[in-house]
């Protein structure tokens, strides 16, 4: 697999495009996920991103969303939502990148008011005919998993029940190796994803909470994740979440720090060359 970084590690240390780009590559990342919304850029920063890239020869492979309104329950936000959704596709499908990092969100109310199956059925239903989108611009959807309590896709167990019930090639998993830690995922669930993930996040946290720290900063006990990563043959990338920096005036030595220990963390596992 490619190590790559989501390039929202330079955007919150308020770093301008073309030097996280630069750095990004100068550091000796294989590839980079970009976190932007296509509905909020202008074509010159739309245009700047794809032509730096090619330049410095730094493949995008993921482009990363969040679409909580999918699962809204009111059909005017779903269609908002659907379409913003469409956007990012085509920006992948621009980019020529290989998927669309897809956050689905939480039940709302406690799970009270709206039937749990309802919200479910309407993400399933959503995330189906963007994968019909997709497929016919030969990208995929990489929907992440969410540690959080009333995330829909929380475990391994609700995204493969999720996966099989949206029954959809363009429609996959992506595996976050501090999100499993934070929900007391076992490394073994990971079995269950053979041919089912497409992507890879990998940050450190505390345990306890959310975090994407370099790892080495947290509790992670990244090995077994990772023997269990490899045994899935994925056929990606490796992308570093890194974001809210303790010290934004020295995100490069940050983003150095998660490089070296994330390199040296993959290579016992020939996940890197």
């Amino acid at each position: 697999m490619r190590l790559g970084l989501i390039n929202s590690a330079w955007v919150q240390a308020n770093q301008p495009t073309v030097y996280g780009l630069q750095k990004t590559k100068e550091l000796g990342f294989d590839t980079v996920d970009i976190f932007v919304d296509p509905l909020d850029i202008d074509i010159k920063e739309r245009r700047l991103i794809k032509r730096e890239c090619d330049r410095l020869e730094l493949p995008i492979v993921s482009i990363a969303c969040v679409a909580v309104g999918l699962i809204d329950f009111n059909p005017s936000v779903q269609r908002f939502h659907i379409e913003r959704v469409k956007k990012y596709l085509d920006l992948a499908y621009e980019y020529e990148a290989k998927n669309v990092l897809l956050v689905l969100g939480e039940y709302i109310w406690n799970q009270e008011v709206i039937p749990p199956a309802e919200q479910w059925r309407t993400g399933v239903e959503n995330c189906r005919l963007l994968g019909d989108y997709a497929a016919g611009l030969g990208v995929k959807i990489a929907l992440e998993l969410e540690p959080f309590h009333l995330s829909l896709v929380n475990s391994v167990e609700t995204m493969v029940r999720f996966l099989d019930d949206c029954n959809h090639p363009a429609v996959r998993a992506n595996i976050d190796i501090s999100h499993l830690c934070l929900a007391k995922v076992p490394a073994e669930e990971l079995r269950r994803l053979k041919g089912k993930a497409i992507h890879v996040h990998i940050s450190d946290c505390d345990g306890k909470v959310h975090g994407d720290l370099p790892p080495g900063r947290g509790v992670v006990d990244f090995a077994p994740y990772l023997r269990e990563i490899a045994a899935l043959k994925i056929d990606g990338a490796i992308s570093i979440e890194l974001e809210y920096s303790p010290d934004p005036e020295r995100i490069e030595a940050w983003v150095t720090e998660v490089y070296a220990a994330t390199d040296r963390l993959l290579k016992p596992h020939g996940l890197r060359g």
